[in-house]
């Protein structure tokens, strides 16, 4: 595994522990989004894209995250202590999206973020200086225009299949109102307030 990109995108000077936030891209074909660089107590480190855990109502199963108190849904009071816990007793709230598997990778990958932010935090000094973390624009040949174009790139005899037979139902229960088309503007907008 190669590290042949890293951009950084510097965070403002009032953030209190988030110093920037970066990409990482592996063998010139594959890239990380959404890495942060944290300043914690024992210095910087690089921490993983990462989501929210939830968990589902008792009552209506309705997704909740685990800091919840209420159920978004129903309102149903929720458990405060049913996230996981570590070892330090900590909850667990957030599942990495995407992570090193050992420690080697972890320390490449987080080494050469780091040097990467401090040459990024040099270059900020300079003037007109431009920030390159958004900038994924390819060059319009480099990408395919279409499904089939993919395809054909490929190279590897996969081809387009029949589009999928219509599905078996809706998404709303048989005794449920059906959905209200949108209010046009004018419809009414406001009515009875007042």
């Amino acid at each position: 595994m190669v590290i042949t990109e890293v951009r950084i995108k510097l965070c403002e000077a009032n953030s209190e522990r988030l110093l920037a936030f970066c990409s990482v891209t592996f063998d010139n074909a594959f890239v990380v989004r959404d890495l942060k660089i944290i300043e914690g107590t024992k210095g910087m480190f690089v921490a993983m894209p990462s989501r929210k855990l939830t968990d589902r109502c008792t009552k209506c199963s309705c997704k909740n995250h685990l800091r919840a108190r209420f159920c978004n849904a129903c309102g149903c009071r929720l458990d405060e202590t049913r996230a996981m816990r570590d070892v330090d007793g900590r909850a667990k709230l957030h599942a990495d999206i995407a992570h090193p598997i050992h420690s080697a990778a972890r320390e490449q990958i987080q080494g050469a973020v780091i040097k990467a932010f401090a040459e990024e935090r040099e270059r900020a000094k300079m003037p007109g200086y431009v920030c390159t973390y958004d900038d994924y624009d390819y060059d319009t040949d480099d990408v395919p225009v279409s499904y089939g174009a993919v395809v054909s790139e490929m190279g590897k005899g996969v081809r387009a299949h029949a589009p999928h037979p219509a599905p078996k139902g809706t998404h709303f229960h048989a005794d449920a109102p059906a959905p209200r088309a949108a209010a046009k503007v004018g419809d009414d907008f406001g009515a009875g307030i007042g």
